[in-house]
């Protein structure tokens, strides 16, 4: 390894273990709220994805997604600071276009999901490298410039994509089924925590270790209460699960708009602090 790698090496690994927080940072709070809204985006994504292609076909969805999730990202783009509704309503778009992304790799083009998981493990290993290197920190509590923000949002949609390639590889190439896939990938995302707290992993990387398993619990979960019963599903239908998991969504982003609970104290008013 040469004097430069080692040296970046290092510094990278400082990075994932040091947690940056700006008083006019884009993204919320990493509280309890946060990761269940999260999750619930994955699920949402996963079975709208699913019912507009069914619903529009493959290349009108796509590009109706495509649409959408840039009109959402000019919003965020546009906010001078994090507002929960336009925060969430872009993490809902990257969730149902990074579905469609990851989906047309696999039904599309028909390349296995063993090949899209490694390739989009690969594009995530590069954006975070690449991120660091421009930036020198990759603490999602430094999101306070456009360029940052872009290279936030690029990881973001390269975890879902990737997340999604995953969870399809256990649910369907490995025979797992979606219900024990979700099941394994609850008991997962339990693993950065654990190592955070016992074995001193940084905060960063155990933040992105369970930002990536986030995408397959929630969506195997979203696929097992809407295929059928023959394939090990509650039968509920892509329309009625998409429909239940977004009400959920909108009750928390609803509720976090209102209490800015998931706001940094530099950010909160001061009735709210």
């Amino acid at each position: 390894m040469t004097t430069s790698a080692a040296t970046t090496t290092s510094r990278l690994r400082s990075s994932l273990s040091t947690v940056e927080r700006h008083p006019l940072s884009k993204v919320p709070e990493v509280t309890l709220y946060f990761w269940i809204t999260k999750v619930l985006t994955t699920g949402m994504g996963e079975t709208a994805s699913d019912f507009l292609t069914r619903v529009f076909g493959n290349i009108p969805a796509v590009g109706l997604g495509a649409i959408l999730f840039a009109a959402s990202l000019v919003l965020q783009f546009r906010a001078r600071r994090y507002v929960a509704w336009i925060y969430w309503t872009t993490v809902v778009m990257v969730s149902v276009f990074g579905t469609m992304c990851a989906d047309v790799l696999h039904v599309g083009l028909g390349i296995p999901y063993a090949v899209s998981t490694t390739f989009f493990a690969a594009a995530l290993t590069v954006v975070f490298v690449v991120w660091y290197r421009v930036e020198g920190t990759l603490s999602i509590h430094s999101i306070h410039t456009p360029r940052r923000e872009l290279f936030y949002w690029l990881t973001v949609v390269t975890t879902f994509a990737l997340g999604t390639a995953a969870g399809d590889l256990t649910a369907t190439t490995l025979g797992l089924g979606y219900f024990s896939s979700g099941v394994m990938f609850a008991v997962v995302i339990a693993v950065p925590a654990l190592a955070h707290w016992k074995l001193g992993l940084g905060s960063i990387a155990a933040f992105w270790f369970a930002y990536v398993v986030t995408r397959p619990l929630g969506a195997s979960f979203a696929d097992w209460m809407a295929v059928s019963k023959a394939r090990g599903g509650l039968n509920m239908g892509l329309g009625p699960t998409t429909l239940a998991w977004s009400v959920l969504i909108l009750a928390f982003v609803v509720y976090l708009g209102v209490t800015r609970t998931d706001v940094e104290g530099a950010q909160r008013p001061a009735h709210a602090r």
